[in-house]
């Protein structure tokens, strides 16, 4: 099937029912929703309307969207009202992209602990900024900025973006005061309050019962100037109304497994941009059950749920 016009709604028509089926109980009522909004998406089951030509009478039947937050055909509308909105509270002064990052450990939690994981990762990196800047030690004034949570990196990645403004008012609010021209605040000191405020949050969490296990943890934090603040902005207006995966990075499709386009930005070069395969097990036979079960062997190796295999783009 070719990669230009393959869509999630075509994998989710054809093999949704039977994962549905396979992963019962396991699955909220939210994604049902989710996946059968997509499914019907801009399809005769939601209604459409019809253009017709006046002078040749030719007809163009549109169906409706679904309009659902996590349908890929559906959000360019929403994301260029956020960016217009954004780009107007913009100053007329240097802005810094600071890109605040979860490691693996925590990313895990998070699949479990979402709200809670979430939103100390945006507690913690506003927090974080806003102490070190008003130490006079470092800035002394107060920041705004302008945070983005990204639970999805092309390689499925959690971190949270975020654009500062290269100063802040003065304490009395009666002065703009400016940060050197490429420098706004020490990596290494923005690193330290972060790790802790992080560490001292999960704790809390942790004794507080809110999370539903725990393991190692700790914290990254990567910052970097760029060109200006429009084209950050229109960067994130692609992921504050879009989804994980979008039709245009589907490759390929079968019965178990999902090829699609991914890109590393940890990386540079020709490893940058790859193939992620999304692998399933097969779907249990329901006659499996009637027939006499083998006698088991000595050892056999457990195999996971689900796996994610990354390729080679010439692969």
């Amino acid at each position: 099937m070719p990669g230009s016009s393959l869509e999630v709604a075509d994998i989710f028509r054809a093999h949704g029912a039977a994962w549905r089926a396979a992963n019962a109980g396991h699955i909220s009522l939210n994604q049902f929703k989710v996946m059968s909004a997509i499914e019907r998406c801009r399809t005769a089951a939601l209604g459409g309307h019809v253009a017709r030509c006046a002078d040749c009478a030719h007809e163009h039947i549109a169906y409706n969207s679904c309009r659902n937050r996590h349908g890929p055909k559906c959000q360019a509308g929403a994301a260029k009202t956020w960016l217009a909105a954004r780009e107007a509270e913009l100053l007329s002064v240097r802005y810094f992209h600071l890109v605040f990052t979860l490691p693996k450990q925590i990313a895990d939690i998070a699949h479990q602990n979402k709200r809670e994981i979430y939103n100390l990762l945006m507690r913690a990196s506003a927090d974080t900024v806003i102490k070190i800047a008003a130490d006079p030690k470092h800035l002394g004034a107060r920041a705004g900025m302008i945070s983005v949570l990204h639970t999805w990196g092309s390689a499925m990645t959690h971190h949270a973006h975020m654009i500062v403004p290269g100063g802040g008012l003065s304490t009395d609010g009666s002065k703009w005061i400016s940060s050197r021209k490429n420098f706004f605040l020490s990596v290494r000191v923005l690193s330290r309050l972060y790790r802790r405020l992080i560490l001292e949050g999960l704790t809390k969490l942790h004794k507080a019962g809110k999370l539903q296990f725990f393991g190692e943890h700790a914290g990254l934090i990567d910052r970097n100037t760029f060109a200006g603040p429009k084209p950050v902005l229109a960067y994130l207006s692609r992921y504050t109304h879009r989804v994980a995966i979008s039709n245009s990075r589907l490759i390929r499709f079968g019965a178990r497994r999902v090829t699609f386009r991914v890109k590393d930005c940890r990386l540079k070069g020709a490893g940058r941009h790859t193939t992620m395969a999304l692998v399933h097990p097969p779907v249990p036979d329901p006659r499996a059950a009637q027939r006499p079960a083998p006698h088991p062997p000595l050892f056999r190796k457990r195999q996971p749920c689900s796996q994610y295999r990354q390729d080679q783009a010439a692969a």
